[in-house]
């Protein structure tokens, strides 16, 4: 069981890298290991397959360069391997006086980001792209789109296997050890050896760089995100992709409106922590996960400061007469009756101990490997950008 380079986990990023490095290196044995028994089956399989167009993000950070390099990749991906997608557009909308000077700051974001196309929309000229929407301004975002981000993990899967990799499903990693002549990975059925390692855990990407970085600073906070549908019949509300202005004291978005790449329209999410890594409803609950994120000091202080807004998550949780109204501040015409369960998903966001939730990319190198320790949207996005960094990375421990 020896190798070049072992990639564990088979999520977006992971298979991105993977992809990335053989086609750098066709000679080179690769692997990658999978706990589930296929792949994207969290993050990457479980969010609205918006293709962010960058706005949001700090120009110069890791987020804003990798998703813009990323969100050129994508787009040139999907055009060659026949992949259905679609640039739609999304408005900001601003429902009160308080929201205009963020939506000043988003506006002056995308410009220093060199988006083009960017402006503002009065009250009614919003109703021109989004007729069921009411807001006081708008920014149009021409650049935002969608696509399915399972299609696209499959078909880097299809790729690199092409370009003759492996995969192991339903394997897990146990432990790594980092040793002069390599690297070990323990699995409850085999153990590899290989030159280098590149994690990307998603959830569990603390568990996996913990096993070599014992005093790794951060850890991986679950945040789960719940949504409804539109019934077929109000569907006709949403035409592309209706976003509020971020509340700045809360560091998730808030609900919006995305209609994805086949017709329906997901509303939400919401954003509330879960008891466990990899639970995607109210009754899922690890012990031990739960435990370990209350023990870490960061998630106390996140509590302790964001305790009145983490209610109103919940609040809108168990109550859809809540989240009803959460959504009719942008589109008022909305009724629960309009409303069905949709999906939901887990993100995993990494906290320093100090109580900050880490807005960046995180990667670290340790000798021979590399941990993807922080990956949070718009990580879809940026996968092929993030992957040629990584790839470039690999090459060099390889040498």
């Amino acid at each position: 069981m020896k190798y070049d380079v072992v990639v564990v986990g088979a999520g977006i990023v992971g298979l991105a890298v993977a992809l990335e490095v053989l086609k750098k290196n066709h000679k080179l044995k690769l692997l990658i290991i999978e706990k589930e028994r296929s792949v994207a089956c969290h993050q990457s399989g479980n969010n609205s397959g918006v293709i962010h167009s960058g706005l949001y993000y700090k120009p110069g950070s890791l987020k804003s360069i990798n998703c813009i390099n990323g969100y050129k990749k994508i787009i040139r991906f999907c055009q060659e391997e026949e992949i259905e997608y679609k640039i739609c557009g999304k408005i900001i909308v601003a429902t009160s006086n308080q929201e205009l000077p963020l939506l000043n700051s988003l506006y002056n974001n995308g410009i220093k980001s060199k988006l083009a196309g960017l402006r503002f929309l009065s009250q009614n000229k919003i109703k021109d792209y989004e007729p069921y929407c009411r807001g006081i301004k708008g920014l149009l975002v021409p650049q935002t789109g969608v696509v399915n981000y399972r299609s696209v993990s499959k078909k880097y899967l299809e790729k690199f296997l092409n370009l003759g990799g492996k995969i192991h499903l339903n394997t897990k990693v146990n432990g790594i050890i980092n040793q002069d002549n390599g690297v070990e990975l323990l699995t409850d059925s085999d153990t590899y050896i290989a030159k280098t390692v590149v994690t990307c855990g998603g959830l569990y990407s603390d568990e996996l760089a913990m096993y070599t970085h014992k005093d790794l600073p951060i850890r991986i906070i679950p945040f789960r995100g719940e949504y409804y549908k539109l019934k077929p019949e109000a569907q006709k509300m949403v035409e592309n992709l209706i976003y509020p202005v971020p509340n700045p004291s809360f560091p998730f978005l808030g609900v919006h409106f995305t209609k994805m790449i086949d017709g329906s329209v997901e509303c939400g999410p919401n954003a509330v922590f879960a008891f466990a890594k990899e639970g995607y409803s109210l009754t899922d609950v690890n012990f031990s996960e739960m435990m370990e994120s209350f023990k870490w000091p960061g998630f106390r202080k996140i509590a302790v400061k964001y305790w009145k807004e983490g209610m109103e998550e919940y609040y809108r949780s168990i109550s859809k007469a809540a989240f009803v109204k959460a959504l009719q501040k942008m589109i008022p015409d909305i009724q629960s009756d309009d409303l069905i369960p949709g999906g939901s998903g887990v993100r995993a966001q990494a906290c320093d101990i100090n109580g900050n939730l880490l807005d960046d990319f995180d990667i670290r190198i340790q000798k021979n490997i590399i941990h993807v320790c922080n990956a949070p949207s718009p990580a879809a996005t940026a996968s092929l950008a993030i992957a040629e960094t990584i790839s470039h990375q690999v090459v060099k421990l390889l040498k």
